[in-house]
């Protein structure tokens, strides 16, 4: 009678070889995704990545996905800015109607690209609709981008960009959480948190600059409109706020615009210059 035996066993060395194949094949899968996760990530949040015209009319329709549409806008104002005109023609009424979107950023966006195209009446209106936007930065956006139609409408609203900026208190509460003093700090970053009741809510900062000065402090109690901070413009809000005033500046902005030909905290030396020859525009038109 012949005794059945039991299957051999793979060896302890073919094991180990099969373990070390099976994990080198890990190891790869998880470096691969290490290096692919954060490349996609950056694929989809990059408003660099060039975009053909059937995915740009995709984007700048896609009202699920605000981050889309700015893409879009992104692209539209890279085509103006080598003079490519024609390509997005087609585009413009859309650029006219996001002039009313309800996402800040896209609005924000917008004004910026009307800005590099065309003078068109249609562009010139939405410009002038966008000057009483509730955003701080489309108002800024759009006044700047009037000076191109000749128009100084938005004279006040560039005049304001050299001055620093008030934040306020939108609800009652204790801060938890502020800014220092003398920190740069750029836009949408975190200003202070207000703490109400099992709530809290974040103030961000509304413009790229620096805290001026802080109002408050921890554990302080404010009321709505309340001063929490000031926060002083950075170098290219006053860039393009002086390159402005050198067309529609006016003896009533000559204080503001000397201070800053002399440095200033987290504020480009180029900065300097700019504000020297728009001094010297605004005294020539003066004199003739």
């Amino acid at each position: 009678m012949v005794t059945a035996q039991a299957p051999a066993q793979p060896s302890l060395a073919v094991r180990q070889k099969r373990l070390s194949r099976r994990a080198r094949w890990l190891i790869f899968v998880v470096a691969w995704l290490i290096v692919l996760m954060p490349f996609l990530f950056w694929r989809s949040t990059w408003f660099g990545r060039p975009l053909s015209d059937a995915e740009l009319n995709q984007y700048l329709h896609d009202t699920s996905k605000p981050r889309h549409i700015q893409h879009a806008l992104v692209q539209i104002g890279e085509r103006l800015s080598r003079g490519d005109t024609r390509s997005v023609e087609p585009w413009y009424p859309d650029l006219v109607k996001l002039g009313g979107a309800p996402v800040e950023e896209i609005r924000t966006t917008d004004a910026w690209v009307i800005g590099q195209a065309p003078q068109r009446p249609e562009f010139h209106a939405a410009l002038l609709l966008m000057l009483n936007d509730a955003s701080l930065s489309v108002r800024d956006n759009a006044a700047l981008a009037l000076v191109r139609y000749g128009d100084s409408s938005g004279h006040a609203q560039i005049a304001a960009m050299l001055k620093s900026t008030s934040v306020a208190a939108p609800i009652a509460g204790t801060i938890t959480q502020v800014a220092n003093a003398a920190q740069p700090i750029r836009s949408g970053t975190v200003l202070a948190r207000i703490q109400y009741g099992k709530t809290s809510q974040d103030v961000r900062a509304p413009i790229t600059g620096t805290v001026a000065a802080v109002r408050v402090q921890k554990g302080d109690t404010v009321q709505p409109g309340a001063e929490l901070a000031s926060i002083s413009p950075g170098t290219d809000q006053v860039w393009e706020a002086l390159r402005a005033l050198y067309f529609t500046g006016t003896t009533d902005d000559l204080n503001d615009v000397k201070a800053y030909e002399r440095p200033q905290p987290n504020v480009a030396d180029r900065v300097q210059q700019q504000a020297r020859e728009t001094e010297r525009a605004i005294r020539d038109r003066v004199s003739h």
